[in-house]
Protein backbone atom coordinates (compact mmCIF):
# COMPACT_ATOMS: atom_id res chain seq x y z
CA UNK A 1 0.00 0.00 0.00
CA UNK A 2 1.67 3.60 -1.03
CA UNK A 3 1.71 5.43 2.14
CA UNK A 4 0.77 9.43 1.95
CA UNK A 5 0.92 11.98 4.26
CA UNK A 6 -2.60 11.73 5.01
CA UNK A 7 -2.90 8.13 5.36
CA UNK A 8 0.12 8.30 8.10
CA UNK A 9 -2.21 11.08 9.40
CA UNK A 10 -5.13 9.18 9.26
CA UNK A 11 -3.81 5.99 10.82
CA UNK A 12 -2.17 8.17 13.60
CA UNK A 13 -5.74 9.74 14.47
CA UNK A 14 -7.81 6.41 14.39
CA UNK A 15 -5.14 4.98 16.29
CA UNK A 16 -5.70 7.51 18.96
CA UNK A 17 -9.23 6.82 18.91
CA UNK A 18 -9.04 3.38 19.08
CA UNK A 19 -6.79 4.02 22.63
CA UNK A 20 -8.62 6.71 24.24
CA UNK A 21 -12.05 4.45 23.54
CA UNK A 22 -10.44 1.12 24.85
CA UNK A 23 -9.42 3.54 28.21
CA UNK A 24 -13.20 4.07 28.24
CA UNK A 25 -14.46 0.99 28.32
CA UNK A 26 -11.81 -0.27 31.48
CA UNK A 27 -14.36 0.91 34.07
CA UNK A 28 -12.70 1.07 37.92
CA UNK A 29 -16.56 1.89 38.92
CA UNK A 30 -19.33 1.19 37.54
CA UNK A 31 -20.95 4.30 35.25
CA UNK A 32 -24.81 4.77 36.42
CA UNK A 33 -25.97 5.36 32.97
CA UNK A 34 -23.66 2.65 31.48
CA UNK A 35 -25.66 3.30 27.75
CA UNK A 36 -25.39 7.19 27.37
CA UNK A 37 -21.52 6.05 28.38
CA UNK A 38 -21.31 3.82 25.28
CA UNK A 39 -23.29 6.11 23.76
CA UNK A 40 -20.52 8.78 23.99
CA UNK A 41 -17.97 6.09 22.88
CA UNK A 42 -19.32 5.13 19.93
CA UNK A 43 -20.39 9.08 18.81
CA UNK A 44 -16.46 9.40 19.18
CA UNK A 45 -15.46 6.92 17.39
CA UNK A 46 -18.12 7.42 14.70
CA UNK A 47 -16.99 11.31 14.35
CA UNK A 48 -13.17 10.70 14.23
CA UNK A 49 -13.80 8.39 11.20
CA UNK A 50 -15.59 11.06 9.55
CA UNK A 51 -13.78 13.54 10.44
CA UNK A 52 -11.06 12.18 9.01
CA UNK A 53 -12.35 9.84 6.14
CA UNK A 54 -14.71 12.31 4.33
CA UNK A 55 -13.46 13.14 0.73
CA UNK A 56 -12.92 16.97 -0.50
CA UNK A 57 -12.73 16.57 -4.17
CA UNK A 58 -11.98 20.41 -4.74
CA UNK A 59 -10.44 21.47 -0.91
CA UNK A 60 -8.54 19.92 1.43
CA UNK A 61 -10.49 22.02 3.82
CA UNK A 62 -13.46 20.05 6.08
CA UNK A 63 -16.55 21.40 4.69
CA UNK A 64 -18.23 23.92 7.00
CA UNK A 65 -21.41 21.04 7.87
CA UNK A 66 -18.91 18.26 8.87
CA UNK A 67 -16.88 21.23 10.69
CA UNK A 68 -20.14 21.83 12.74
CA UNK A 69 -21.09 18.43 12.91
CA UNK A 70 -17.35 17.70 14.79
CA UNK A 71 -17.47 20.81 17.07
CA UNK A 72 -21.12 20.22 17.86
CA UNK A 73 -19.89 16.68 19.08
CA UNK A 74 -16.73 18.08 21.04
CA UNK A 75 -19.19 20.06 23.28
CA UNK A 76 -21.59 16.61 23.49
CA UNK A 77 -19.22 13.73 24.35
CA UNK A 78 -17.24 15.17 27.80
CA UNK A 79 -21.07 15.90 28.96
CA UNK A 80 -22.27 12.82 27.84
CA UNK A 81 -19.52 10.97 29.83
CA UNK A 82 -19.93 13.12 33.05
CA UNK A 83 -23.49 12.63 33.18
CA UNK A 84 -23.48 9.14 32.97
CA UNK A 85 -20.58 8.51 35.62
CA UNK A 86 -21.50 8.96 39.38
CA UNK A 87 -19.27 11.91 41.20
CA UNK A 88 -16.81 9.98 42.52
CA UNK A 89 -15.96 8.49 39.55
CA UNK A 90 -14.96 11.70 37.52
CA UNK A 91 -11.50 11.70 37.85
CA UNK A 92 -10.71 8.32 37.43
CA UNK A 93 -8.51 7.37 34.51
CA UNK A 94 -11.27 5.60 32.62
CA UNK A 95 -13.67 8.52 33.28
CA UNK A 96 -11.51 11.29 31.75
CA UNK A 97 -10.29 9.67 28.36
CA UNK A 98 -12.81 12.26 26.75
CA UNK A 99 -9.97 14.84 27.33
CA UNK A 100 -7.30 13.48 25.14
CA UNK A 101 -10.08 11.84 22.83
CA UNK A 102 -11.72 15.16 22.15
CA UNK A 103 -8.20 16.57 21.95
CA UNK A 104 -7.42 14.59 19.01
CA UNK A 105 -10.75 16.14 17.29
CA UNK A 106 -9.77 18.92 17.59
CA UNK A 107 -5.98 18.69 16.31
CA UNK A 108 -8.46 16.25 13.20
CA UNK A 109 -10.04 19.90 12.27
CA UNK A 110 -7.15 22.19 12.22
CA UNK A 111 -5.42 19.48 10.29
CA UNK A 112 -8.39 20.09 7.82
CA UNK A 113 -7.38 23.71 7.52
CA UNK A 114 -9.99 24.82 10.23
CA UNK A 115 -7.99 26.50 12.51
CA UNK A 116 -10.86 28.86 14.50
CA UNK A 117 -13.24 25.40 14.56
CA UNK A 118 -10.69 23.89 16.42
CA UNK A 119 -9.75 26.10 18.70
CA UNK A 120 -13.67 26.79 19.14
CA UNK A 121 -13.80 22.75 19.72
CA UNK A 122 -11.18 22.82 22.28
CA UNK A 123 -12.19 26.28 24.51
CA UNK A 124 -15.56 23.70 24.22
CA UNK A 125 -13.87 20.92 25.97
CA UNK A 126 -12.02 23.00 28.55
CA UNK A 127 -15.59 24.93 29.25
CA UNK A 128 -17.45 21.43 29.83
CA UNK A 129 -13.98 19.81 31.72
CA UNK A 130 -13.98 23.14 33.97
CA UNK A 131 -17.30 23.23 34.98
CA UNK A 132 -17.27 19.37 35.72
CA UNK A 133 -14.17 18.53 37.39
CA UNK A 134 -12.32 22.02 38.10
CA UNK A 135 -9.81 23.93 36.02
CA UNK A 136 -7.26 22.64 38.07
CA UNK A 137 -7.51 19.48 37.31
CA UNK A 138 -8.84 19.79 33.97
CA UNK A 139 -5.14 20.71 33.52
CA UNK A 140 -4.05 17.97 35.35
CA UNK A 141 -5.67 15.49 33.85
CA UNK A 142 -4.94 16.19 30.40
CA UNK A 143 -6.39 19.30 29.00
CA UNK A 144 -2.82 20.80 28.77
CA UNK A 145 -1.71 17.88 26.26
CA UNK A 146 -5.03 18.48 24.27
CA UNK A 147 -3.75 22.25 23.97
CA UNK A 148 -0.36 21.63 23.66
CA UNK A 149 -1.13 19.22 20.27
CA UNK A 150 -3.34 21.77 19.16
CA UNK A 151 -0.49 24.32 19.41
CA UNK A 152 1.71 21.84 17.50
CA UNK A 153 -1.45 21.33 14.62
CA UNK A 154 -1.79 25.09 14.43
CA UNK A 155 1.95 25.44 13.40
CA UNK A 156 2.08 22.56 11.56
CA UNK A 157 -0.30 23.47 9.14
CA UNK A 158 0.66 26.96 9.00
CA UNK A 159 3.94 26.29 8.08
CA UNK A 160 2.81 23.56 5.26
CA UNK A 161 0.27 26.02 3.84
CA UNK A 162 3.63 28.16 3.70
CA UNK A 163 5.73 25.67 2.26
CA UNK A 164 2.69 24.73 -0.70
CA UNK A 165 2.63 28.44 -1.55
CA UNK A 166 6.68 28.96 -1.72
CA UNK A 167 6.93 25.56 -3.57
CA UNK A 168 3.74 27.24 -5.56
CA UNK A 169 5.93 30.03 -6.36
CA UNK A 170 9.02 28.27 -7.09
CA UNK A 171 7.60 25.93 -9.40
CA UNK A 172 5.61 28.99 -11.35
CA UNK A 173 9.63 30.56 -11.37
CA UNK A 174 10.83 27.05 -12.72
CA UNK A 175 8.22 27.10 -15.22
CA UNK A 176 8.50 30.81 -16.50
CA UNK A 177 12.85 30.00 -16.76
CA UNK A 178 12.10 27.12 -18.19
CA UNK A 179 10.01 28.76 -21.16
CA UNK A 180 12.83 31.84 -21.34
CA UNK A 181 15.20 28.92 -21.84
CA UNK A 182 13.29 27.82 -24.36
CA UNK A 183 12.78 30.98 -26.36
CA UNK A 184 16.55 31.23 -25.58
CA UNK A 185 17.56 28.38 -27.73
CA UNK A 186 14.87 29.38 -30.98
CA UNK A 187 16.26 32.63 -31.10
CA UNK A 188 19.74 31.28 -30.79
CA UNK A 189 18.51 28.70 -33.92
CA UNK A 190 17.09 31.83 -35.80
CA UNK A 191 20.38 33.79 -35.17
CA UNK A 192 22.50 30.74 -36.59
CA UNK A 193 20.25 30.21 -39.33
CA UNK A 194 20.46 34.09 -40.50
CA UNK A 195 24.10 33.94 -40.07
CA UNK A 196 24.10 30.99 -42.69
CA UNK A 197 22.01 33.04 -44.67
CA UNK A 198 23.67 36.07 -44.78
CA UNK A 199 27.08 34.64 -45.41
CA UNK A 200 25.55 32.18 -48.06
CA UNK A 201 23.78 35.58 -49.68
CA UNK A 202 25.96 38.09 -48.97
CA UNK A 203 29.37 36.27 -48.33
CA UNK A 204 30.51 36.28 -52.60
CA UNK A 205 29.48 40.35 -52.29
CA UNK A 206 31.54 41.19 -49.65
CA UNK A 207 34.42 38.67 -50.81
CA UNK A 208 34.09 40.50 -54.22
CA UNK A 209 34.12 43.99 -52.77
CA UNK A 210 36.61 42.92 -50.23
CA UNK A 211 38.84 41.69 -53.51
CA UNK A 212 38.15 44.46 -55.82
CA UNK A 213 38.45 47.16 -52.76
CA UNK A 214 34.99 48.86 -53.60
CA UNK A 215 35.72 48.88 -57.66
CA UNK A 216 32.78 46.85 -58.71
CA UNK A 217 31.55 46.64 -61.82
CA UNK A 218 28.06 47.44 -62.69
CA UNK A 219 26.04 44.19 -62.10
CA UNK A 220 28.32 43.47 -59.26
CA UNK A 221 27.12 46.24 -58.01
CA UNK A 222 23.41 45.41 -58.64
CA UNK A 223 24.26 41.80 -57.06
CA UNK A 224 25.73 43.76 -53.62
CA UNK A 225 22.76 45.64 -53.74
CA UNK A 226 20.11 42.72 -54.33
CA UNK A 227 22.03 41.00 -51.55
CA UNK A 228 22.04 43.61 -48.90
CA UNK A 229 18.28 44.46 -49.64
CA UNK A 230 17.32 40.33 -49.54
CA UNK A 231 19.88 40.81 -46.14
CA UNK A 232 17.60 42.91 -44.58
CA UNK A 233 14.10 41.66 -45.38
CA UNK A 234 15.44 38.30 -43.53
CA UNK A 235 15.97 40.22 -40.73
CA UNK A 236 13.03 42.46 -40.57
CA UNK A 237 10.40 40.67 -42.31
CA UNK A 238 11.42 37.04 -43.14
CA UNK A 239 7.50 36.23 -41.57
CA UNK A 240 5.84 37.82 -44.49
CA UNK A 241 7.87 35.89 -47.45
CA UNK A 242 7.83 32.77 -49.06
CA UNK A 243 9.74 31.97 -52.20
CA UNK A 244 7.34 33.53 -54.48
CA UNK A 245 7.48 36.66 -52.93
CA UNK A 246 10.97 36.62 -52.33
CA UNK A 247 11.39 36.09 -55.90
CA UNK A 248 9.35 38.87 -57.01
CA UNK A 249 10.66 41.43 -54.84
CA UNK A 250 14.11 40.82 -56.42
CA UNK A 251 13.24 41.15 -60.07
CA UNK A 252 11.81 44.51 -58.67
CA UNK A 253 15.34 45.31 -57.24
CA UNK A 254 16.98 44.28 -60.22
CA UNK A 255 15.01 46.70 -62.33
CA UNK A 256 15.74 49.47 -59.77
CA UNK A 257 13.12 49.58 -57.32
CA UNK A 258 13.39 50.18 -53.91
CA UNK A 259 11.46 47.73 -51.52
CA UNK A 260 11.16 48.11 -47.49
CA UNK A 261 9.80 44.89 -46.24
CA UNK A 262 8.97 46.00 -42.16
CA UNK A 263 7.46 43.01 -39.98
CA UNK A 264 5.75 44.52 -36.75
CA UNK A 265 3.98 41.37 -35.55
CA UNK A 266 0.95 41.52 -37.62
CA UNK A 267 0.83 37.79 -38.64
CA UNK A 268 2.29 36.49 -35.04
CA UNK A 269 -1.47 35.01 -34.13
CA UNK A 270 -1.98 33.72 -37.09
CA UNK A 271 -2.28 30.19 -37.97
CA UNK A 272 0.46 29.08 -40.55
CA UNK A 273 -2.69 28.37 -43.14
CA UNK A 274 -3.53 31.84 -42.95
CA UNK A 275 -0.22 32.91 -43.26
CA UNK A 276 0.85 31.11 -46.21
CA UNK A 277 -2.29 33.19 -47.61
CA UNK A 278 -1.25 36.40 -46.51
CA UNK A 279 2.61 35.25 -48.04
CA UNK A 280 0.64 34.19 -51.57
CA UNK A 281 -1.53 37.30 -51.89
CA UNK A 282 1.87 39.22 -51.22
CA UNK A 283 3.77 37.70 -54.04
CA UNK A 284 0.56 38.45 -56.11
CA UNK A 285 0.54 41.68 -55.91
CA UNK A 286 4.45 42.10 -55.81
CA UNK A 287 4.89 39.94 -59.21
CA UNK A 288 2.23 42.67 -60.80
CA UNK A 289 3.83 45.91 -58.58
CA UNK A 290 6.09 48.47 -60.66
CA UNK A 291 6.34 51.32 -58.75
CA UNK A 292 10.09 52.89 -58.55
CA UNK A 293 9.78 52.70 -54.08
CA UNK A 294 7.23 49.78 -52.42
CA UNK A 295 7.13 49.53 -48.55
CA UNK A 296 5.57 46.48 -47.65
CA UNK A 297 4.55 46.42 -43.45
CA UNK A 298 2.59 44.48 -41.45
CA UNK A 299 1.37 46.38 -38.32
CA UNK A 300 -0.36 44.95 -35.68
CA UNK A 301 -3.58 45.54 -36.79
CA UNK A 302 -7.54 44.39 -35.58
CA UNK A 303 -8.26 43.69 -39.49
CA UNK A 304 -5.03 44.00 -41.68
CA UNK A 305 -2.57 41.62 -41.93
CA UNK A 306 -0.37 43.74 -44.47
CA UNK A 307 -0.53 47.16 -46.09
CA UNK A 308 1.42 47.29 -49.74
CA UNK A 309 2.61 51.48 -50.51
CA UNK A 310 4.05 52.00 -54.08
CA UNK A 311 5.26 55.46 -55.50
CA UNK A 312 7.41 56.63 -58.44
CA UNK A 313 10.81 57.78 -58.47
CA UNK A 314 9.70 61.33 -58.91
CA UNK A 315 6.22 62.00 -57.13
CA UNK A 316 6.01 63.58 -53.77
CA UNK A 317 5.18 62.49 -50.73
CA UNK A 318 1.57 62.49 -51.29
CA UNK A 319 1.47 60.39 -54.63
CA UNK A 320 0.40 56.69 -53.84
CA UNK A 321 0.50 54.43 -57.47
CA UNK A 322 0.13 51.35 -55.39
CA UNK A 323 -2.14 50.99 -52.20
CA UNK A 324 -3.25 47.14 -51.56
CA UNK A 325 -4.48 46.16 -48.25
CA UNK A 326 -4.49 42.34 -47.23
CA UNK A 327 -6.84 41.65 -44.99
CA UNK A 328 -6.73 39.20 -41.98
CA UNK A 329 -10.00 37.09 -42.67
CA UNK A 330 -10.66 37.56 -45.94
CA UNK A 331 -9.30 34.60 -48.73
CA UNK A 332 -7.85 35.41 -51.72
CA UNK A 333 -10.32 34.92 -54.21
CA UNK A 334 -13.21 36.75 -52.33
Amino acid sequence: MRLTVRTVVTLLALGFAVYFASRALWWTIPPTEPVLLIAAILLFLAVVVFAVAIDVRRSRRLPLPATLVVVAASALIPNMVNLALPPEALRAPFATWYIGGVGILCVVIAVRQRLIAGWVALGLLALSTGLWLGFGDALSLGLVGSIVWMVIAHLLVTFWARAVQDTERLAGIQQASSAWHATQQVRQRERRLRVQYALAVAGPSLARVIETRGDLLPEERVEARVAEGRLRDEIRGSNLLNEQARAAIERLRRHGATVTVFDEGGLEDLDEVQRERVRTELAQVMQAASSARIIIRAPRDAQLAVTVVGRSALADEDSVELWHEIRRDVPIDS
